[in-house]
């Protein structure tokens, strides 16, 4: 009789240790499918999309090192943007391609200016040459460069962008991930005004505060995407605009 009880007990002890794991795993796998994206974005996530330009602006000036694709190679940009100037400054230089394009880049949302250098410098130096710059209007449908330059200057804006109407624009959360140490989430969106179902082209990286560490954008007719990630270098000013 009494090895039939402890056969008993041990019965119905697994029998709960089974549940109890049965349970266990299916609050993990609901977790794990909650963590999973793209999902919506729900409103706290929607208000740190929501004031990511704005924090750009209020920051005013940020570092930034930029790859723009292109046919015969990659650019690399390195300096930084003056989101209240609507002004960029930096060291323009070709990856596997010829050094022609190679020198200092300044722009403002209607002008491009290069400066050919021979050497060209890791950074920018913080008096830029007063003479030897090559101008002409910015033009975003001329090519990747353009594009990408306009796309930089428009991820800053003197007031955050309307919550709400992002889910309804095609906002999503992505993914966790980090950038230079930094937790981020990764996000979509949202649509374009002039392109509907575009939200999937861009996406953010933002931490908890909404700052902005990386943006990736497609842009027509390049296979790779525009890449920009902030604060990967020693900030220098962006000259006053002539």
């Amino acid at each position: 009789m009494l090895g039939k009880r402890i056969v008993r007990r041990w019965t119905v002890l697994a029998a709960a240790v089974a549940v109890a794991l049965g349970a266990g795993i299916f609050w993990y796998a609901a977790a794990g499918a909650a963590d999973s994206g793209p999902r919506a974005v729900t409103a706290d996530e929607a208000s740190r999309l929501a004031i990511a330009r704005f924090r750009n602006y209020r920051k005013q000036a940020r570092a930034v090192t930029v790859s723009v694709p292109g046919a015969a190679g990659e650019l690399v940009l390195t300096g930084a943007v003056d989101y209240r100037a609507e002004a960029g400054y930096g060291v323009l230089k070709g990856q596997g391609r010829t050094g022609s394009g190679n020198g200092l880049l300044r722009w403002t949302a209607s002008r491009i200016e290069l400066r050919p250098l021979s050497a060209v410098p890791d950074s920018p130096p913080g008096k830029p040459p007063a003479d030897g710059w090559f101008g002409r209007p910015l033009d975003p449908a001329a090519g990747a460069l353009d594009r990408a330059l306009a796309i930089l200057l428009g991820l800053g804006s003197d007031r955050p962008d309307n919550a709400q109407l992002l889910p309804q624009n095609g906002a999503e959360w992505v993914a966790a991930d980090q950038v230079n140490g930094h937790p981020v989430d990764v996000f979509t969106g949202p649509d374009s005004r002039d392109r509907p179902g575009s939200a999937g082209q861009v996406r953010y990286w933002l931490d908890a505060d909404g700052v902005m560490y990386r943006v990736r954008a497609v842009i027509p007719g390049e296979t790779n995407p525009v890449v920009v990630s902030f604060d990967t270098h020693e900030f220098t000013a962006v000259p006053s605009a002539r």
